[in-house]
């Protein structure tokens, strides 16, 4: 398997021409799977269940269009992109135990800055407790989602991925409803106090990686 990883910021027209392309070579024996970590410039997507009324601010940065599953997501500089390019011909086909595993390397990764990552039913991503700020008025401790999970399939090879927020702009957020969530906050690696750099993701992305998918390959 290739694990390719980009400096600088990736135009999102390209990153989907790539995995268009990479997910046809999987698909015909051509090529290897892939894991691509990236960054993009501030952007908005929109999966195939987004609401436009979901779209508070239209203007503020590019929107595309997307075929991944789930609602609006932002892409931006200090945010961890892992676009997977994996064939679940040879790992089970099995689109529940995938994002299950999707989900797990999350939080295992998360887990090597000593942060608890939790999945909420009915609420797509991995989210923290804020036990550093004060209770809802129900009386419950607040959640900040800190990544979000969009997949697609073709031929049973998987393509788009996971986004993990390190340092981005947490205020460019702002102009969406996060993945159809209005009750939840948005939070990121430093907004949590840990000084985790995008080389230190990458590291531990990789770790888990392993720990996660190759064990229970098919």
């Amino acid at each position: 398997m290739e694990w390719k990883i980009t400096d600088g910021l990736t135009d999102y027209d390209d990153a989907v021409a790539f995995m268009e392309a990479r997910v046809t070579a999987i698909a015909a024996g051509e090529a290897d799977e892939c894991v691509w970590l990236l960054e993009h410039p501030p952007l908005y997507t929109a999966g195939t269940s987004a609401r436009i009324e979901d779209l508070t601010d239209p203007d503020r940065f590019p929107v595309y269009e997307s075929k991944r599953g789930g609602e609006y997501t932002y892409h931006g500089p200090g945010q961890r992109v892992a676009y997977v390019m994996l064939d679940l011909n040879k790992r089970g086909k099995d689109v529940r135990r995938f994002v299950k595993q999707l989900e797990a390397w999350v939080i295992a990764s998360l887990a090597e800055f000593n942060v608890k990552g939790e999945i909420r039913d009915g609420r797509v991503g991995v989210w923290v407790r804020r036990d550093d700020k004060p209770l809802t008025a129900s009386g419950a401790p607040v959640e900040d989602k800190v990544a979000a999970i969009g997949l697609r399939l073709r031929k049973w090879i998987s393509f788009h991925g996971i986004s993990i927020n390190v340092e981005p702009d947490l205020d460019h957020f702002s102009g969406i409803v996060p993945c159809g969530i209005s009750k939840h906050g948005v939070t990121s690696l430093v907004d949590l106090g840990l000084p985790v750099t995008m080389a230190d993701m990458d590291a531990a992305l990789q770790k888990t990686f392993s720990q996660i998918f190759e064990t229970i390959r098919a």
